[in-house]
């Protein structure tokens, strides 16, 4: 509906929706920074939490020698004592595998599938190391990434990445979705172009990436990518420097668009929070070009834009 109103508006022409700019960044997740005694402390938390809701008696919840192995843990890391820290973080790790087996071992009186989706990530955040892939990075939100995109003031950043698709000649956003799994970006190039076909109605002919979409497998539509020379024209030079407007509006997102931090739950959360952020964007950019539609209810002297026709209103001066 927003491409549809800046269509409307003339925020977005039609022919510029045959010529789009792709790139991806990261949307966080509203979780803490994962370390591995935090998140040891927080899964005996919720499996005792769970378990009582059930009316699963435990042997023992180790709620005050948990929450002390934390803290003490925390100030022997702050004050660089390593072994000591160590020797609490074992501690932590104890609590919790004897409070995940007692629990196990009375599954079979009570039916939760809620409780056995969560002993199944116990059971991966007590296996896994430090140098594993799809590790858990938190409790509350399993499908939490952990994402390095070159930053030099944040190595690493906690969520999902996100593709952005825009307009080369206007910035509308004309695609947007979650990528849950980090993939490469070369590999999801074919289905953001298809999500804007589906969203504006408009297969794009030229899309214009930067280099980290090398290797993709798009085969219907021209993909200039930064850097290239094979098959440069100037009007292809010409359009490849609009490729860096995209930069500001996914800071634009971030900043005002809920982007930096979603406080939606799960796969479908991110999804979500992806496209309203996206549609968000589009009604301030045709917000902006109505203001002057605004300024000439008031000034009655000045044509209308957009070739909208003016109602029948006396103007009080």
């Amino acid at each position: 509906m927003t491409v549809a109103t800046g269509l409307a508006t003339k925020t977005v022409s039609e022919r510029s929706l045959s010529q789009v700019t792709g790139d991806t960044t990261v949307q966080e997740k509203a979780v803490a920074f994962p370390t591995d005694a935090r998140l040891y402390h927080k899964a005996r938390i919720t499996v005792v939490r769970l378990a009582r809701k059930l009316g699963i008696a435990l042997r023992q919840s180790y709620l005050r020698v948990g929450k002390r192995a934390l803290f003490m843990h925390q100030r022997y890391q702050a004050a660089r004592q390593p072994g000591r820290g160590k020797r609490e973080l074992k501690k932590l790790k104890i609590y919790l595998g004897r409070v995940y087996r007692d629990v196990q071992r009375q599954m079979s009186s009570v039916a939760s599938p809620e409780l056995a989706a969560l002993l199944a990530q116990v059971e991966r955040l007590l296996a896994q190391r430090r140098e594993d892939s799809h590790k858990r990075y938190s409790i509350h939100a399993p499908e939490v990434d952990c994402i390095a995109k070159g930053k030099a003031h944040k190595k690493v950043e906690f969520g999902v990445k996100v593709s952005v698709a825009t307009s080369t000649r206007s910035n509308l956003v004309v695609g947007m979705r979650s990528l849950p799994g980090d993939p490469y970006d070369g590999h999801t190039l074919s289905a953001s172009l298809d999500q804007v076909a589906q969203l504006t109605g408009v297969r794009p002919t030229e899309c214009f990436v930067d280099c980290g979409y090398r290797g993709h497998d798009e085969t219907d539509t021209t993909v200039v990518i930064a850097g290239q020379r094979r098959g440069m024209t100037s009007r292809l030079k010409r359009l490849l420097k609009r490729r860096n407007a995209i930069e500001p509006v996914m800071g634009r997102l971030k900043n005002h668009g809920r982007l930096e931090r979603n406080y939606l739950k799960g796969a479908t959360g991110d999804a979500m929070n992806a496209l309203l952020v996206g549609a968000g964007h589009n009604l301030r950019l045709i917000l902006r070009k109505l203001r002057l539609l605004f300024a000439c209810y008031r000034h009655p002297n000045i044509d209308p834009p957009f070739g909208l026709a003016m109602p029948s209103t006396t103007y009080v001066t």
